[in-house]
């Protein structure tokens, strides 16, 4: 039955060989034969000449143990959509203690295998972020530092922290980055360096990671922070428009924190504003492309979506 699949996987989960069929959609089928040395792996669609899309969702800014926190709606929301979760930050309200994890865990934790967090200032407000740390675990990278990175299908993938030591994140950034030279690459942090929040305003610490994933030619950035979500055109590190080279970023800290936040004069290149409303940004990557998507939650109607090739 694995012909319906295209790839044939091993007890281990690792590929054992393909037929490389050419189809504009293809879905992958695996059944649970374990005399054969096969093991059950969840079916995915694959795009055109064989090329795999992955997907990745999520927000910042996302639970509390008050009662005005609508964490437990946009967790719904990821609850339908498979893949790998990222979150962007300010996971526990307020202070980041073992007691706000654990309401962080009464909803999004229920994704915590497949999550790929980032730290906020709220998860510092514990010293260390110690209770962040504590939970995710090796999901969060090594431990105390708060960045790594990852290969997510033909992506590479960086988590990076706002509240750490910039100059050293930016020089370990330009060693993995050249380690890891992928057509694609998307990174996220918490603190929005492009935003036209009226409560937050740039966070202009995080250039400098910025510039370094300019220069190996990244695509995408994702934030938290300012409460509401922004879309930004493609930009270089002063915030100039570049269609060529440019990277887009969007502000998501709508992951279920209250209180959402106005916006004041649009910032250049600002493309989609929104507030009001809680939801997560769903991400279709392809080899050579990306889809994005904000997905409300129940009761609203907003929505965003599109698609750009990888430069």
């Amino acid at each position: 039955m694995d012909r319906e699949c295209g790839t044939r996987v091993s007890a281990d989960g690792s590929p054992r060989g393909a037929r490389g069929r050419r189809r504009t959609t293809l879905y992958a089928l695996a059944v649970s034969a374990a005399a054969a040395g096969l093991t059950l792996v969840a079916c995915r669609s694959l795009g055109a000449a064989g090329d795999p899309a992955v997907t990745l969702v999520g927000a910042g800014d996302i639970a509390g143990c008050a009662p005005e926190f609508q964490d437990e709606a946009t967790a719904a929301l990821i609850a339908r959509i498979p893949g790998t979760v990222f979150t962007a930050g300010d996971n526990a309200y307020p202070d980041g203690t073992t007691a706000d994890f654990a309401c962080y865990d009464a909803s999004w934790g229920a994704f915590k295998s497949r999550t790929r967090p980032a730290p906020g200032n709220h998860d510092y407000e514990t010293p260390g972020a110690a209770p962040y740390f504590a939970y995710f675990d090796s999901l969060a990278g090594p431990p105390g530092k708060g960045y790594y990175s990852y290969d997510l299908g033909a992506w590479h993938i960086v988590s990076l922290n706002s509240e750490g030591d910039i100059p050293a994140q930016a020089a370990w950034l330009e060693r993995d980055l050249a380690a890891h030279p992928a057509r694609c690459t998307l990174a996220y942090w918490h603190k929005a360096l492009f935003t036209s929040g009226s409560t937050h305003a740039p966070y202009d610490a995080m250039r400098p990671l910025y510039r370094v994933l300019y220069q190996a030619g990244a695509d995408v950035i994702l934030s938290g922070h300012n409460h509401q979500y922004e879309r930004f055109a493609p930009q270089d590190p002063a915030g100039a428009a570049d269609a060529a080279r440019g990277l887009r970023y969007f502000v998501v800290g709508t992951g279920g924190a209250p209180n959402f936040y106005g916006f004041g004069p649009p910032r250049p290149n600002s493309e989609v504003r929104y507030t009001g409303g809680h939801g997560v940004l769903k991400l279709t990557l392809h080899a050579d492309r990306y889809e994005w998507e904000f997905v409300s939650v129940a009761g609203k109607t907003f929505g965003d979506r599109g698609t750009q090739a990888c430069h």
